[in-house]
């Protein structure tokens, strides 16, 4: 079981920050499609960081510090590549829809391109990654290595990577900001009526471009996070499809964090099971329950996706909208 929570935790998080991503920009009235080319970008940028310091040494000692800084690097690096759609959108005011397509297409592009330069391969990983120097374990807290005694302090301080915790936080920050400050409620407010906001003195622009930024620094972030844990420490020029999946969970949570945050954990736990299906002990028996129901591989590996064309279907009609998302704002329109 601790396994199963430990797992689906490495599957839910990047979800649920991304998914986040998207409502930062949608509450500003702006559709990111993009990220999943942020996604892209951010993971890429963050490996070849941690290579450089490999390759200077830097990570022997400071391991957990160079991951840290190689985290928030890749959500900077988002912000920078998510500039090209605010650009667009906001200033050119175009097609938000088509910006965010190109953004997705033009970043599997560039990355793919530089690893092939480094690399001379299609993927680029992160050398010795099968150190602990990324990770929290039971030796972090009591010296010695080992699990602890308590079942629930292996699940939340036993193997796990620091970047989940980081990305947890930054998910709170930016809620808490998003609801319970004066910029976040101009922001939303931006996103519904941008015409009554500007007549209080609300720069839609700024607030526009904020909320991208925003998201590109999350989705950024929740690239890193991706190449981390679940693509084993590697930038592929993919996320597996995460952006889109991350816009469906922000589409079934209603565009707000509570409920973003529930839903990332069920689709990260279909996640997990159509990975680790074929290895899942559940009572710790040594039975494999869910690999001897003979069941197909592929539809354990389809599930996650079925489900989210299922839960969109039933959800989608009942979502609510920003009012203002997707429409270009022109400062003399009334």
């Amino acid at each position: 079981m601790v396994f199963l929570i430990q797992q689906t935790m490495l599957y839910a998080v990047p979800l649920m920050i991304v998914a986040l991503a998207g409502v930062c920009a949608e509450r500003s009235g702006i559709i990111n499609l993009g990220l999943e080319g942020i996604m892209i970008f951010g993971a890429f940028m963050g490996v070849i960081f941690i290579r450089i310091m490999q390759a200077a040494g830097w990570t022997q000692d400071k391991g957990q510090q160079m991951v840290i800084i190689a985290l928030l690097g890749a959500g900077l690096c988002g912000v920078v590549f998510s500039l090209l759609l605010a650009f667009s959108a906001i200033n050119l005011k175009a097609d938000q829809t088509i910006g965010g397509t190109a953004l997705n297409m033009l970043a599997p592009a560039i990355v793919l391109f530089f690893i092939v330069l480094i690399a001379h391969q299609n993927s680029l990983k992160i050398n010795g990654a099968a150190g602990s120097w990324f990770m929290i374990t039971s030796k972090n807290f009591t010296g010695q290595p080992g699990g602890f005694e308590s079942p629930i302090m292996n699940v939340f301080f036993n193997n796990v990577y620091l970047t989940t915790y980081l990305c947890v936080f930054f998910f709170i920050v930016v809620s808490i900001f998003l609801y319970k400050t004066k910029i976040g409620l101009r922001l939303r407010s931006c996103g519904e009526n941008p015409q009554a906001a500007a007549s209080l003195g609300i720069n839609v622009y700024k607030m526009r471009y904020l909320g991208v930024m925003l998201s590109g620094f999350l989705a950024g972030m929740g690239g890193f996070q991706f190449s981390l844990t679940i693509s084993n420490c590697t930038s592929s020029g993919q996320v597996a499809g995460y952006g889109f999946l991350a816009l469906a969970v922000m589409i079934f949570g209603n565009w707000t964090p509570i409920n973003i945050a529930v839903c990332s954990i069920l689709f990260g736990l279909f996640k997990c099971i159509a990975a680790v299906y074929a290895t899942l002990d559940l009572n710790g028996d040594g039975v494999y329950l869910l690999n001897d129901l003979g069941i197909s591989p592929y539809a354990y590996r389809l599930m996650p996706y079925v489900i989210t064309l299922i839960v969109l279907a039933f959800t989608s009609k009942s979502s609510r909208v920003p009012k203002a998302e997707g429409i270009p704002y022109d400062k003399g329109q009334r």
